[in-house]
């Protein structure tokens, strides 16, 4: 970023990713908040940091028109994440239609933009877990919800923009998210991690319930994902903010799949208790979707110079559980 001290405007900032990438910037930038606090404990997310200002999606166009001048750069974390979300339109505008206007004002006014995408476009992995960008590629993935496809909705945008030579920020860079972890989480809901659900459980010495496998390839509790800490996702976003000649589309997970039954032992092990774990059928009106792996390709960000390492998984559940499960105080 600039010698000066920088200006960022962080998107959906008092959500999980984006209050974290504020805590980050916080203490030597600028950070302007553009999210809604609505009626839960968000506002948390953010009551530790010293932020320029706080608006609401609504009023961003007024306030870029007046202040647009100002920011380094936008991070666009807003979006409706929910997968479970019904109201497609809503998803739509949200999740498309701003993340387009933003694309068209970061253009035109040479702002660098670093934007959400979500593993949530690969669908069931079925067309593998590549992070290609063009459109060819793009267009073979079947996300499963709307979520998922209105990301891939923007994805294409941005492909279809850059094979036309259509005008683009001057850097810009998407981040297909995997399954990220740690603080400030708590407002997700059902949304969120698997860890901070399951942490209650084992915190009381209750056993804790998974999803039996019903796949044969698969033990019970051996279904798959790729989990990525919060503080690895905002050490991505800070290198490609510190290196603006990269520009692309990128997976951002650890490369390394690991288990439920091995989170869940992380949770246990962090706890210093002996491992109490249940495995319960897969209900069925999810159990023909059920995804049982997902592994980001990490390829094409290390090639592009990215070299720091992925917090492993036992390291990064005993941080999140010690450091801010188990405290008075979770929010980072």
């Amino acid at each position: 970023m600039a010698n000066r001290r920088p200006a960022v405007l962080v998107t959906g900032g008092a959500g999980f990713i984006g209050s974290n990438i504020v805590a980050h910037y916080a203490p030597f930038a600028d950070v302007v908040v553009c999210d809604r606090l609505e009626q839960d404990e968000r506002w948390r997310n953010l009551a530790k940091h010293d932020i320029a200002d706080l608006i609401a999606p609504e009023e961003l166009g007024e306030f870029l028109a007046v202040r647009g001048d100002e920011f380094d750069a936008i991070v666009h974390m807003g979006a409706i994440s929910a997968t479970t979300e019904r109201d497609v339109d809503a998803i739509v505008k949200n999740n498309f239609a701003l993340s387009r206007d933003l694309w068209r004002w970061c253009a035109e006014y040479s702002c660098r933009f670093i934007y959400a995408s979500s593993a949530a476009t690969y669908g069931s992995g079925e067309a593998g877990f590549l992070d290609d960008q063009s459109p060819a590629e793009l267009a073979r993935l079947r996300p499963l919800n709307a979520y998922g496809w209105s990301k891939l909705l923007f994805d294409r945008h941005v492909a279809r923009s850059l094979a036309g030579d259509g005008p683009h920020p001057p850097q810009w860079a998407g981040l297909k998210f995997f399954n990220v972890y740690g603080p400030n989480e708590y407002h997700k809901g059902e949304m969120a991690s698997v860890i901070s659900k399951i942490f209650p459980l084992a915190q009381q010495g209750e056993t804790v319930k998974l999803f039996r496998s019903h796949h044969p390839d698969y033990e019970d509790g051996g279904q798959l994902r790729d989990f990525i800490q919060v503080a690895d996702c905002v050490r991505a976003v800070d290198w490609l903010l510190q290196n603006e000649d990269v520009n692309g589309l990128f997976n951002l997970g650890t490369g390394k799949a690991r288990s439920f039954a091995d989170l869940a032992r992380a949770v246990f092990s962090a706890l210093d208790r002996e491992p109490a774990i249940e495995y319960i059928d897969t209900p069925l009106e999810i159990r023909d979707r059920y995804q049982y792996f997902t592994q980001a390709e990490m390829a094409k960000l290390r090639e592009a110079g990215y070299s720091e390492e992925f917090t492993e998984l036992e390291d990064g559940v005993a941080d999140y559980v010690r450091n801010y499960l188990a405290t008075d105080d979770p929010y980072r």
